[in-house]
């Protein structure tokens, strides 16, 4: 099978595809042509998909390192061709380097939760650490609702949990 279609039948790297390029972009990895090395004026003239689309998902995947180009100068026109193909064989890659970098921003998340107390709005649900609610006399400064203690502990179990489940599967565990 082909990578891309391979790629493409399954429901969570489809998923993670759609996030990055949204339907234009899925349409085009659908009909990138399977062999060789193409521009993107080749592509949009294949495919009918607007020529900004096609750019703006070659790029987008290009920081993915899931495309990659080579430049060729025409010595006439002085004019730069870039020729496309695809390396969606680096998508394991690009799907692990996304999870370090939630991993990264749930470890950050949970030490913010771990080292403050929070208080919440009755009203407006707005929720403030220690040091904006003793600044606002532990008043909401949207409403001015007194403010009550916000306990965190289920948020910071839930937190706890998901960075373990990454953590294994990401073999740091």
């Amino acid at each position: 099978m082909d990578p891309v279609e391979e790629v493409l039948n399954n429901p969570a790297m489809r998923a993670y595809i759609y996030r990055l390029v949204g339907d234009e972009g899925l349409n085009l990895l659908e009909k990138f042509p399977k062999e060789g090395e193409h521009s993107d004026e080749d592509l949009a003239a294949k495919t009918g998909i607007n020529l900004n689309s096609v750019r703006h998902t070659l790029y987008t995947l290009y920081e993915k390192r899931l495309a990659e180009y080579h430049r060729i100068k025409n010595n006439e026109t002085g004019w730069l061709t870039y020729l496309w193909q695809l390396r969606i064989d680096h998508i394991h890659d690009a799907i692990r380097e996304e999870m370090e970098m939630v991993l990264h921003k749930l470890e950050r998340r949970i030490v913010f939760e771990e080292e403050n107390d929070f208080y919440i709005c009755k009203e407006c649900h707005d929720i403030y650490t220690f040091t904006v609610a003793i600044g606002n006399d532990f008043k909401c400064p949207n409403c001015d609702v007194p403010l009550s203690h916000f306990e965190n502990e289920m948020l910071v179990k839930a937190l706890r949990e998901r960075i373990e489940t990454m953590k294994k599967t990401l073999g740091h565990a």
